[in-house]
């Protein structure tokens, strides 16, 4: 049995405190009222029973809530008196010193929540620990002084979620797509020094992978880029390589005969450009940013993003070369190759690939056979995200997060504007919270909705307002050097935070135990579906009437909660006990999503989840998983060419394990431990050694590697294959 401390640490079940902590107070009061130590036993073994029954690790506020209960069932109503007034000084005694205690739990790797927070950072270095120990000062300083009473209160019930309140101090924004063309074609400025328009594709790599580092050292969210701003690179390079070519045989004496030169020049172009997507492969998964972990930055791949002819090829080539790459992956320490984090690759499906007589099939087999190696690229149907986006195709910021189609964004040609734009931040609401504090009652969800609402609605404007006044030199790269904007040395960033420029997003999670609590089933149940369908609405619709009256572009957004899952789980069982189905699990399902223990084939998720997504505009992604697809990729394939008939987004939730102690290459599994906590072992050796497995799953639209916290672990643990 384990218990969550205040600090995040976890430790085992000790009757002997309950005792001890039960004592002191006894101790205090007169003969007469004081509790014998049968008494106190029987207590601690009562707590001890029902803590056993529990199937999720308990807070200690809820051992000492228990306690309170159990002195009062003795009839010892003076010594309960003593234990709440010791409670209390003990709740003073830790607000007037809120972050060391943390922060050294921190140092020495006790702290659980922290330590499986983010599933691609490595707690135990030291960037990363540093950037948590100014984390938790930033959340002190963000409950204590910049955030109201009332939102903070409901951020630690978990009736929502706040999220990287660990930066929130600073005034960093969340996600972008970077202008990668502004920069590399008109010249950018890194560290203060100057960096012109480069002139070979192998150069336009190696200042992207600068361009990114910087960019994700000033902000907190994930970026994207995309290769159509690269490949015109590619014949500047082709142009470079004939003119050398052609002088050294010159110089030589040798014949330039045409046929001959253009062969020479496209193998040494290939060899460039094999070079260039080398560098951002490998320097983008050894930088380590600011915040100890590589950048969170997703690469785009839309052949139609460019015009047809030579440039639209070579961007094929260069987006053969990052398929190649990833198939192949990268070798860990020990020389294995392996599966990397990033960066995350987004395949876009359309008319000239997604038929076996288009003209870039051979481009949709690489893809689906990385996807089956490597579990990317994900997918995007042109087809219906132009549907969905009023004609546009382009790509989400980070793993889900999309812009809005702005008509007041444009580019000097008149098309819509959207790299160079981003989003100010998230705000989460809880609904499974709403659907048990209703009771079930339709009239009061409805009316408790609309109050959750309009605190979330509070809390992002704290988080606009907290971006409001801030100058372009806290980020040059961002804000002055073409990255999201040019703005003069000085100036302040406001104009961007509103007409469109950039987004700010109310996230939802819950749907599925939402509609369990309130019609009884789930939402893919024809019973439940509507309702599911017309709170997404009521969404929507609070988000239209909030960006009407302030000219702020709110927008629906589908979480993807990591650890918020367990922390929202936690808080559900503690304010209404355990539901079944709402609140038995330590985890609830992300946004809109079928509930992971739903058995669903892929087909019919992806048809289902398709209605969803177009009430989610703000960001959404959906998954089907699927077995080891290596030596099927037909099955992929027909999947592939579900997405672009029927969703706008989605992804192939495949396996990518390795165990360091004998070789095993399938699936590392999921088990429990003698004390009931959830750990991996490899199934051909048992080995349940961290440092001697490696796991790559899809976490929450992007891979993690570095683990998960318990509540994460087991919602992977549960998930059902939908083929």
């Amino acid at each position: 049995m384990k218990v969550i401390k205040r600090n995040g640490t976890e430790v085992d079940f000790d009757r002997n405190k309950i005792v001890a902590a039960i004592g002191k107070a006894n101790a205090e009061e007169s003969p007469l009222h004081k509790l014998s130590d049968y008494q106190i036993e029987a207590i601690a073994i009562k707590i001890e029973k029902e803590v056993s029954a529990i199937t999720h690790a308990v807070n200690v506020e809820n051992i000492q809530d228990m306690v309170e209960k159990g002195i009062m069932e003795m009839r010892g109503y003076e010594v309960a008196q003593k234990y709440v007034r010791y409670r209390y000084k003990r709740e003073l005694a830790r607000k007037s010193n809120t972050t060391d205690e943390s922060i050294l739990s921190l140092l020495e790797l006790s702290n659980e929540e922290v330590k499986q927070e983010n599933s691609n950072k490595n707690p135990v270095i030291n960037s990363t620990q540093r950037d948590y120990m100014a984390g938790e000062v930033s959340k002190d300083l963000t409950k204590r002084i910049l955030l109201p009473p009332d939102i903070v209160k409901a951020h630690e019930e978990g009736i929502i979620h706040f999220h990287d309140s660990d930066y929130y101090s600073q005034k960093e924004h969340n996600c972008d797509l970077i202008n990668l063309e502004d920069m590399l074609q008109h010249g950018t400025v890194i560290s203060g020094t100057l960096i012109e328009k480069p002139h070979s594709f192998y150069t336009a790599c190696n200042i992207t992978t600068q361009i990114i580092a910087q960019v994700a050292s000033n902000q907190y969210g994930g970026q994207s880029f995309t290769l159509a701003h690269l490949a015109p690179f590619v014949d500047i390079s082709r142009q470079k390589i004939r003119r050398n070519v052609l002088a050294e045989r010159e110089e030589c004496g040798e014949p330039k005969f045409p046929a001959l030169i253009e062969k020479i020049v496209h193998r040494r172009l290939l060899e460039e450009i094999k070079n260039g997507i080398q560098t951002i492969q490998y320097q983008l998964i050894t930088l380590m940013t600011c915040n100890g972990q590589a950048p969170f930055v997703t690469m785009f791949m839309y052949l139609d993003e460019v015009p047809d002819g030579r440039l639209r090829k070579d961007l094929a080539l260069v987006i053969e070369e990052v398929l190649r790459q990833r198939i192949q992956g990268v070798k860990n320490k020990s020389g294995v190759w392996v599966t990397p984090a990033f960066p995350k690759l987004i395949y876009v499906l359309d008319e000239d690939n997604i038929t076996e007589d288009s003209q870039y099939w051979y481009l949709t087999e690489l893809a689906a056979k990385c996807t089956a190696k490597r579990m990317v690229p994900d997918y995007i149907s042109a087809k219906i995200m132009r549907e969905l986006k009023n004609g546009e195709v382009y790509p989400c910021m980070g793993c889900r997060s999309f812009l809005t189609v702005e008509d007041s964004q444009k580019n000097p040609d008149g098309s819509h504007k959207f790299y160079g734009r981003f989003n100010q931040g998230v705000v989460t609401i809880n609904l499974v919270d709403v659907a048990c504090s209703s009771d079930g009652d339709m009239v009061r969800f409805w009316k408790i909705l609309d109050e959750r609402l309009e605190l979330c609605h509070k809390a992002l404007r704290c988080r606009h307002e907290r971006l409001l006044g801030t100058v372009s030199d806290v980020a040059p790269i961002l804000w002055q050097n073409g990255a999201l904007a040019r703005l003069e040395k000085g100036e302040k960033i406001d104009r961007l935070l509103y007409n469109g420029y950039s987004t700010i997003s109310l996230g939802y999670a819950g749907l599925y135990e939402m509609c369990v609590r309130m019609v009884g089933k789930s939402h893919t149940d024809p019973e439940a579906k509507p309702f599911a369908l017309k709170v997404m609405q009521r969404l929507n619709e609070k988000c239209a009437e909030w960006k009407a009256n302030e000219n702020i572009s709110y927008s629906v957004y589908g979480t993807p909660m990591e650890s918020t899952t367990y922390k929202f789980a936690k808080c559900l069982q503690k304010r209404f006990g355990i539901i079944k189905d709402v609140t038995d699990h330590d985890y609830i399902t992300n946004s809109y999503h079928v509930n992971v223990r739903e058995e669903i084939t892929a087909f019919e998720k992806l048809k289902f989840e398709s209605e969803f997504q177009k009430l989610s505009p703000g960001g959404a992604i959906s998954y089907v998983e699927v077995p080891n697809l290596q030596n099927n990729i037909p099955a992929v394939l027909s999947v592939m060419k579900y997405i672009y008939e029927n969703i706008m987004y989605a992804e192939l939730n495949t396996k990518s394990d390795y165990c360091e102690k004998c070789g095993y290459d399938g699936e590392i599994k999921i088990v429990s431990d003698d004390s009931g906590k959830l750990i991996w072992e490899c199934p051909n050796c048992g080995n349940r050694d961290k440092n001697l497995l490696y796991v790559a799953r899809r976490t929450c639209g992007y891979i993690g590697t570095q683990w998960w916290s318990e509540g994460r672990t087991a919602e992977i643990r549960d998930r059902k294959l939908h083929l």
